[in-house]
């Protein structure tokens, strides 16, 4: 027979999961943060909520609706994760925010600006927090004619992809269908990758729009899967 304490134990740590929808004080506390630092328009729009569907992910922000996702596991890691999480989802729509329509790196100089200014510029890319890692199989290998890397996949590539370096070597970061991935081998799977814990999950909301059929992509970006 559990103990009361117990009891009590296994009741808050079954509740904290089941956070989801949107989380009133965060919003709150993230457009406070933004006014401080003179985006009142973007403080004026952003949203902040749990999605359960988050798993390796610690949170998410999507620049199309300024809208940021935070994994419910964070709970479990007391409000100072919370709160690093929340501003690493902050410095992303800022970033976009700021540049406009330009397409902009998701981690890249304009997010680590943006970092700064929000009062976490050590920040990394990825969190080391103990969240389950998800494992896919590549089945799907691609190569570049020209520098001959090669980019593993989950799934069949459905689009015209090109080599991002090639791309941005020879053809000033513009698709070249000379650079074009090619299918070269198709099979089991030849090696399980865990994906790295990333502290925001990916989503096409922080890239400029572009032609469904033309896409560039890194050797880092793609083997992502």
């Amino acid at each position: 027979m559990l103990l009361r304490k117990q009891l009590e134990f296994v009741f808050e740590r079954s509740t904290i999961h089941q956070r989801t929808g949107r989380d009133g004080d965060l919003e709150l506390k993230a457009r406070e943060i933004l006014y401080a630092v003179g985006a009142k328009r973007l403080a004026g729009l952003v949203r902040v909520g749990w999605n359960p569907r988050l798993k390796t992910a610690a949170g998410r922000a999507d620049s199309r609706v300024k809208l940021i996702s935070l994994n419910p596991r964070l709970s479990d890691y007391g409000e100072v994760e919370i709160d690093l999480t929340l501003r690493h989802e902050l410095a992303h729509l800022l970033a976009q925010f700021r540049g406009g329509r330009r397409r902009i790196l998701p981690h890249g100089p304009e997010w680590r600006s943006a970092c700064r200014d929000l009062g976490i510029g050590d920040e990394v890319r990825c969190h080391n927090l103990p969240f389950p890692i998800s494992e896919r199989a590549r089945r799907f290998f691609y190569k570049c004619p020209n520098c001959a890397r090669e980019f593993p996949r989950v799934r069949r590539i459905k689009r015209a992809v090109a080599c991002l370096a090639c791309c941005r070597a020879h053809n000033g970061g513009e698709f070249d269908a000379r650079f074009r991935l090619r299918l070269c081998e198709v099979g089991t799977a030849r090696a399980r990758c865990p994906r790295a814990p990333q502290r925001d999950a990916p989503t096409n909301a922080k890239r400029r729009p572009r032609s469904p059929r033309l896409s560039l992509l890194s050797p880092r970006a793609i083997s992502l899967g």
